[in-house]
């Protein structure tokens, strides 16, 4: 039986949904708008894409998005809204994670018989899943390399995003890390500025949190921000390596699946993946690519870390979607894949947002980054961090916050000072 990917659409049309799913498997695999010379009956039966399902949801009267194909032959609503299941021989593309994306996530945006598409969940047999890389740490590897046995481990993010020296965000990090965070990240918008060049900046870094680690025995992991085309990441990756990082970070949808996928076959660092840009590709509902198959694709590419956003955070997305995407992060890929990534909580978040995280995923296995929510705790980001572990303690246990602040002092000032 030929292995196929399972892709999984949400779809907007005037026209009949069978006809238009049988469009959309033939645009992605061996067909066209009409057939063509060599397209033989044993071609596609072997190539074609097939439609495996299609549940039709309730219509909308207005078209989601504009249509000039449609325009010109002047077609309008009721427009016919269903989910389609569509699945891919896996000949067709191979190990090739670009044309993996290609095929599920393509012209398809692109028909003319579409007013909106978004690809939400895509599914792999085991076999093929096996072809690609897989988390070189995951979630696992990174409460060894923190040393974190148990509970969230707790991050932030260097503030100010970009302005700083090496030197002066040397000095910060040596602050950050007398704290007691587990994780210190680099901003997106900061990877190789020139008052800060990573070449001055890693050794900078990592000269403190060498002198922290000799003097506690605690590895703080920095994701340096190394984010540029694949030759440079490499030598960055190497650098932070030489001096004795455990991580770097890349903004996955400007660096490209080639390149995150060269970077996971270089380097054993961690790699945390930055899912900045997504907002375009998902914030319309009738639009673009949900996050469950979003993260499947990098995953593929070996990320250890994704970023999901956070509860009650700044962002746009509700709190339903921040949970799913959380709990995709945790399922296997493929049946018996052990392949888990670390969900990266972030965006607005302190210790006040906690209870909401731990009630949604009921598990500790994330990264809890807090920026303001420790560096701007009115006690100093040491009472900051503080706050984060008593409020994870709190509700760990089953306490409310305000119960736990009564004997917390750097949780009650939290709740004070950003509940107000």
């Amino acid at each position: 039986m030929t292995e196929r990917v399972q892709a999984t659409y949400l779809v907007e049309t005037p026209l009949e949904p069978a006809a238009v799913a049988e469009v959309m498997a033939g645009e992605q695999s061996c067909g066209t708008f009409t057939r063509v010379e060599g397209e033989t009956d044993a071609l596609r039966e072997r190539a074609r894409a097939v439609v495996e399902s299609i549940d039709e949801l309730a219509p909308a009267e207005a078209p989601s998005l504009p249509n000039a194909w449609l325009a010109r032959k002047g077609r309008g609503g009721p427009y016919r809204r269903f989910e389609v299941r569509i699945a891919y021989p896996v000949d067709n593309i191979g190990a090739n994670l670009p044309t993996l994306a290609a095929t599920v996530a393509g012209n398809l945006y692109d028909l003319g018989e579409v007013t909106g598409l978004r690809l939400e969940r895509l599914a792999l047999p085991a076999a093929y899943r096996a072809r690609f890389e897989r988390p070189a740490a995951g979630i696992a590897g990174t409460r060894r390399l923190t040393g974190v046995a148990s509970g969230a481990m707790v991050g932030t993010i260097i503030k100010p995003n970009v302005g700083l020296s090496a030197r002066e965000t040397a000095v910060l990090v040596a602050r950050l890390c007398e704290a007691g965070v587990d994780f210190i990240k680099d901003d997106e918008v900061c990877a190789d500025p020139v008052h800060a060049p990573l070449a001055e900046r890693v050794p900078a870094v990592m000269a403190v949190v060498r002198a922290h680690q000799e003097r506690t025995g605690k590895h703080v992991m920095v994701a340096f921000n190394i984010s540029d085309e694949g030759d440079a990441m490499c030598r960055h990756a190497d650098l932070v390596e030489r001096e004795g990082g455990s991580c770097v970070m890349a903004s996955l949808n400007w660096c490209g699946f080639s390149a995150i996928q060269r970077l996971r076959r270089h380097t054993p660092l961690v790699l945390h993946g930055h899912r900045n840009g997504f907002g375009a590709m998902s914030r319309h509902p009738m639009l673009g690519i949900g996050f469950q198959a979003y993260q499947t694709l990098w995953r593929l590419a070996g990320v250890d870390h994704m970023h999901v956003h956070g509860l009650q955070g700044k962002f746009a997305q509700d709190d339903e979607e921040v949970v799913m995407s959380a709990q995709a992060c945790y399922a296997p890929l493929a049946e018996g894949a052990d392949d888990a990534v670390l969900p990266a909580f972030s965006s607005g978040q302190w210790a006040g947002t906690v209870p909401a995280t731990w009630q949604a995923v009921r598990r500790d296995d994330l990264l809890f980054m807090a920026g303001g929510g420790i560096l701007a705790h009115p006690g100093g980001p040491a009472a900051g961090v503080a706050s984060l572990r008593q409020a994870w303690s709190a509700v760990s246990a089953g306490q409310s916050l305000a119960d736990a602040a009564r004997q917390a002092p750097e949780l009650a000032q939290a709740l004070q000072f950003f509940g107000r």
